[in-house]
């Protein structure tokens, strides 16, 4: 690395002394035009675990194969896990071409064909370099230079994700955090959020490649500079990611690969769990605890972690073994927040439809999880995207957005199955009611969102103020209705401001008054009948006489004596008359009297 960079990644005094690489190193270089990001990880079989915190995000592999040496056990292991993870770009690198003969050359050369035989890397350039005269170096960066341009760029319009390699403190800047931005863009001055913990930071400044920028995008090796948190409350594994978008897992369902050379994988099996920075324990959950994944196979797992991790659908992640520690295998998440209490049978069922399915059908399955819609952040969360991408995506998925405080995504057969539902109901309604306008909307057990939902995707329901009706619903009266209605008004209008209580009133008129106090909500509803009080009702012209009455006093200060004396009441209706005049704002009171308005 230093050779052809002209940066040492080996930065520990360890890696110095030893002359090996211990941790990930990084470095960068500009070639042809390209600015390639190196994550130098080491080779050792007791630091694999390091080299997969490195591995993760890398677009393009250098396999680096000592000539005098050839392939080693870990050379393997280390192709096996690029393969696993998903990596389709590399070249081969045949170092120390200095200390080989051509035969040496030639033999390595062969073993790393042989090793790479039907993989990714199956006809890639090998460049055979040596570290110690330069030579082969021009060569390889060139071929890098045309690898570059085979390598499709990031999605730099989703969330942003930085999984943390490195946390630590630099002098006159605070704390800094250093990885590879997997997706999307940071930008200095925002908020940021880290997971597992949902704890909310702010942007102080970023930097790519040791230079100062305003913006970091997807595939470049980031430095964050963090405001509010210190170095040591930050750790590998840690992932850097916008506020409020999604949330770390402790489950995921997936498809594990067991490579040819592992054990069978048995139900319950405790395996080391590495996706991107993160390592932690887990346990291997078989949907058929009966048959054990044999090795060189690939099943449908869920698999239980111990610490949470901050994983998408499609995530690559590596499995090693409990003890002794070796690679058995890998996978790719397919959901990354499973529902845990439905049945196995039915989870793989629902998890094998969902690895097949296209993210718009994905999308359409786990709103329909929730009976009454998915909250919309976290759907979107759970899919890798910006509530922006949702909501565009939402009519090819056939959702609907439920609206509100947190917006909720439904799917759009169990919303016209709602208006469905609510059609029904308001037949039923005006059948037993056909003097109604039409049902309250509180009767329709819907919330504002969904009802705004329903009334949008069905056409027969018409809202109008607080009332729900069909469309094709006209109320009807009956002849003895209309009857009843007249003789209702009459009493009411007879009896001027001293109208008789409701029942009163009603046995007076000579209607039966479980029938009455319908056609009285009605008479209430148009306005020829004013409430006064719970059991006072006016006719209008009466309500209309007695607030002109007042009028005239306009300025005029009086009490209950003066009011009693100009309608000739007794207080027992004085009271609720004042006190409808104040809510009319004929009258206003002021202590034991009160003022025309």
């Amino acid at each position: 690395m230093r050779a052809l960079t002209g940066i040492d990644t080996d930065r520990l005094e360890e890696e110095k002394r030893r002359g090996i690489s211990i941790d990930l190193g990084f470095a960068h270089l500009e070639a042809g035009g390209v600015r390639f990001g190196f994550v130098d990880v080491p080779g050792h079989e007791r630091f694999v675990k390091n080299m997969l915190a490195g591995a993760g995000g890398i677009d393009a592999v250098l396999l680096v194969i000592a000539a005098d040496e050839s392939v080693k056990p870990q050379t393997r292991e280390h192709f096996e896990i690029c393969r696993l993870l998903g990596v389709r770009h590399g070249l081969v690198v045949l170092t120390k071409k200095d200390l080989a003969d051509a035969d040496m050359l030639e033999l390595a050369r062969l073993e790393a064909a042989e090793l790479v035989r039907g993989s990714f890397l199956d006809g890639a350039p090998v460049v055979a370099v040596s570290a110690a005269t330069g030579e082969g170096l021009g060569e390889l960066r060139a071929e890098m230079v045309r690898l570059a341009a085979q390598i499709p760029e990031k999605d730099q319009q989703g969330i942003p994700r930085l999984p943390v390699d490195r946390s630590f403190t630099l002098r006159g800047f605070g704390t800094v955090v250093t990885g590879t931005l997997v997706a999307g863009r940071l930008r200095a001055g925002e908020d940021a959020e880290i997971q597992p913990g949902g704890r909310r930071l702010r942007i102080r400044g970023l930097q790519v490649h040791g230079e100062m920028v305003e913006e970091a995008v997807a595939g470049q090796r980031t430095a964050v500079n963090l405001a509010g948190v210190e170095a040591a409350e930050l750790q590998r594994g840690m992932t850097l990611t916008a506020p409020g978008r999604w949330q770390a897992t402790g489950a995921v369902d997936c498809r594990v690969e067991l490579l040819a050379g592992a054990r069978e994988l048995r139900h319950g099996a405790p395996v080391h769990f590495h996706a991107w920075t993160a390592e932690t324990t887990a346990e291997v959950r078989l949907f058929d605890a009966r048959r054990a994944l044999a090795p060189g196979s690939s099943g449908l797992v869920r698999i239980l972690l111990e610490h949470p991790v901050l994983l998408a659908p499609g995530d690559r992640f590596i499995l090693r073994q409990f003890s002794p520690v070796v690679t058995i295998g890998g996978g790719v998440v397919i959901d990354p927040q499973p529902a845990l209490r439905m049945k196995k049978d039915a989870a793989a069922a629902r998890l094998a439809e969902v690895e097949k399915a296209g993210l718009e059908k994905k999308l359409a399955l786990w709103a329909a999880e929730q009976a009454w819609g998915a909250d919309a952040a976290a759907l979107a969360g759970r899919a890798g995207l910006t509530m922006e991408m949702l909501q565009t995506m939402a009519p090819q998925a056939g959702l609907v957005w439920i609206r509100g405080e947190r917006p909720r995504a439904a799917v759009q057969t169990r919303v016209l199955e709602e208006a469905r539902r609510l059609r029904e109901r308001l037949a039923r309604f005006h059948a037993e009611n056909p003097l109604l306008a039409g049902m309250p909307r509180a009767a329709a057990g819907l919330d504002a969102g969904w009802l705004e939902a329903v009334l949008e995707a069905d056409s027969e329901i018409a809202a109008e103020g607080e009332t729900l009706r069909l469309r094709s619903f006209v109320p009807r009266k009956k002849a003895e209705e209309a009857e009843a209605e007249e003789r209702i008004e009459r009493v009411f209008r007879e009896a001027g401001f001293e109208a008789p209580p409701v029942s009163e009133a009603l046995k007076k008129a000579g209607v039966d008054e479980a029938r009455a106090r319908t056609l009285l909500q009605l008479m209430i509803k148009d306005g020829r009948l004013v409430r006064v009080s719970p059991e006072l009702l006016l006719h209008r012209d009466t309500a209309e006489r007695l607030k002109a009455m007042v009028r005239q006093r306009k300025g005029q200060r009086f009490g209950v004596g003066e009011f009693k004396e100009w309608t000739g009441v007794s207080r027992k209706y004085a009271i609720p008359l004042l006190e409808f005049l104040d809510r009319e704002r004929v009258t206003r009171r002021e202590g034991d009297r009160r003022v025309a308005l």
